[in-house]
Parts: C-alpha cells; sequence; structure tokens
C-alpha cells in the first residue's frame, strides 16, 4: 500500500510540475542561458490601498512569495496618491505600488514582469500597469478563469503603450 501512495504522490507532483510549466508560457520564451537574477534584494515597495481590499492584499502575497518586500499604507485620499505619480485614469487599478527608485506600479502586475522592469527600465519610463482588475491575474484568481490583459508601460510624457500582453489559459 506504501507503494501505490508513494507511486501516486510521485505522479500528482510530476503533473503539477509539468502543469506549472506550461503557465509559465504566457510569458516572454526564455533563452536557453539562465537569465540573471534581478536584483530585488533590499527593495521596498510601498503600497497604497483600500484597507478593506482583498485582491490587493493577494498581489501583495504574490509580490513578497517573490522576494518582494512591502510596506502597505491606507491613505485617506487614494487618487491623490495616483495623481501625484501621474497614473491616468486610462491605466488606474486598486492600488498603486512605489519602489525606492520612485517607479509605479499599478495594479495587478505579476512579479516577474516588475523584476524584469526594474533590472533594465525603458528610457523615459515611469512604471507599469494593469488597468481594471483582470480575471486571472496575480490577486485576482477565481478558479480556472483567466482574461486575457496587458501589462502598460507608463512613460514621464503621460502616455502608455503595450508592455507585454498576457493570455489567459
Amino acid at each position: 500500500m506504501k507503494f501505490v501512495f508513494k507511486a501516486v504522490s510521485w505522479l500528482f507532483a510530476a503533473s503539477l510540475l509539468v502543469s506549472l510549466s506550461a503557465c509559465s508560457e504566457n510569458h516572454e520564451p526564455s533563452n536557453s542561458a539562465a537569465p540573471e537574477a534581478p536584483k530585488i534584494a533590499g527593495l521596498t515597495l510601498d503600497v497604497y490601498k483600500s484597507p478593506t481590499c482583498g485582491c490587493c492584499e493577494g498581489w501583495i502575497d504574490h509580490l513578497e512569495d517573490e522576494g518582494f518586500k512591502t510596506l502597505i499604507h491606507h491613505p485617506s485620499d487614494l487618487n491623490g496618491i495616483k495623481q501625484q505619480y501621474g497614473i491616468s485614469p486610462s491605466v488606474q487599478s486598486c492600488h498603486t505600488a512605489v519602489s525606492n527608485q520612485g517607479y509605479v506600479f499599478e495594479g495587478h502586475i505579476p512579479a516577474d514582469l516588475i523584476k524584469r522592469f526594474l533590472d533594465n527600465p525603458p528610457e523615459g519610463a515611469t512604471g507599469l500597469a494593469v488597468p481594471g482588475m483582470p480575471i486571472g491575474s496575480p490577486g485576482m484568481e477565481m478558479g480556472d478563469r483567466y482574461d486575457d490583459y496587458s501589462v502598460m508601460l507608463i512613460r514621464k510624457d503621460g502616455s502608455a503603450e503595450v508592455y507585454q500582453k498576457i493570455k489567459g489559459k
């Protein structure tokens, strides 16, 4: 009986690993050489959110699981924070994070894209945004439901363009 249990456990673990590998196909294809680890040690993201927003907490958990440190703030005027950092209404979401370097991360952005941005910030960029609250984005998980969505690059002049498209499953 122990052998059967161990065999089933190994099969489950192998299928889980294959499933997780398939999830990574929604992002940039990797090169054959392993990329250098992002330099997020010592980085803290100041996260501004409503005290009652559960999806924001889910996104913060996602960031912390990926090695980010966070400091949570509950401002009385969250829209004022967005305005202060130049986040136009067209790319706004429920929370705003600001890095030590002053880059902004609006909404449910996957941690790997924040790491990639911080490793090589595009010239003239102020940060990234995921407008709205797409189902399946970090913090917005809903079972096996996933929306396609775009992560937007925010520029200093207030414009935004697609940084990465995320395909739903």
